[in-house]
């Protein structure tokens, strides 16, 4: 194994990026611009008299080991994938709460039976999940704002506290949802062939996809 010194710029930034985990984009900005600082003192070593080589070998060992560099990339990382978590939460949940009811407005059942105690229960249950998780994404944003500004051993610490809880909130609001929706079906048969909760229904199902995508990610950028 070479010693440390003889590691060269492509392959520091190689060990660098199996290291670090989070949205692809950010990661590979976070790697450009830690690429240009070493070209820039690659290059000013070189005007300096070195050799390719020697300019390459002196710009790594100032740059930082590994495992000297990753912890503070992570951080970062975290914070732009909690971001993403958050804005994507919030949209969904927003959508939720303010066009839940108009999937049912002008069908021909609502006028019927009221639904069960525990149906009315069970909807007003939805509603405060979804008012929880936009209020963690709320906060999740502005702590993925501020984290990615400010330096402090507070912020991550916080920005898992959110995270963790936006994911149980998620997890809460796609399990009574579901039940929702089964519970819809067995009262209401024709709800099978209303056009609104089709609609709606597939564009939910995008919505958790993205939602699944982005707390996969934001796991695997704090874990």
């Amino acid at each position: 194994m070479r010693a440390y010194q003889d590691v060269l710029v492509e392959e520091r930034l190689r060990e660098l990026a199996g290291r670090l985990r989070g949205p692809a984009g950010l990661k590979a900005d976070l790697l450009t611009e830690a690429r240009h600082s070493l070209q820039d003192a690659v290059e000013a070593y070189r005007e300096g008299g070195l050799s390719r080589a020697e300019a390459e070998r002196r710009a790594v060992a100032e740059f930082g080991s590994p495992a000297q560099l990753a912890p503070g990339y992570q951080a970062e990382l975290a914070a732009g994938a909690l971001r993403r978590l958050a804005v994507r939460a919030l949209a969904v949940a927003v959508t939720l709460m303010a066009g839940g009811d108009l999937t049912w407005r002008g069908a021909s059942w609502t006028e019927g039976p009221r639904p069960p105690e525990g149906y009315r229960l069970l909807s007003a249950s939805l509603n405060g999940i979804w008012g929880l998780v936009a209020a963690l994404a709320l906060a999740g944003l502005l702590l993925g704002i501020v984290a990615a500004r400010y330096r402090s051993s507070r912020l991550p610490v916080l920005g898992r506290a959110v995270g963790y809880g936006l994911v149980g909130g998620l997890l809460g609001g796609a399990v009574a949802g579901s039940a929702l929706f089964g519970w819809s079906i067995s009262l209401w048969e024709a709800a099978l062939t209303w056009p609104p909760m089709i609609i709606g229904g597939v564009l939910v199902s995008v919505g958790w996809f993205a939602l699944a995508r982005a707390a996969r990610c934001w796991l695997q950028a704090t874990c």
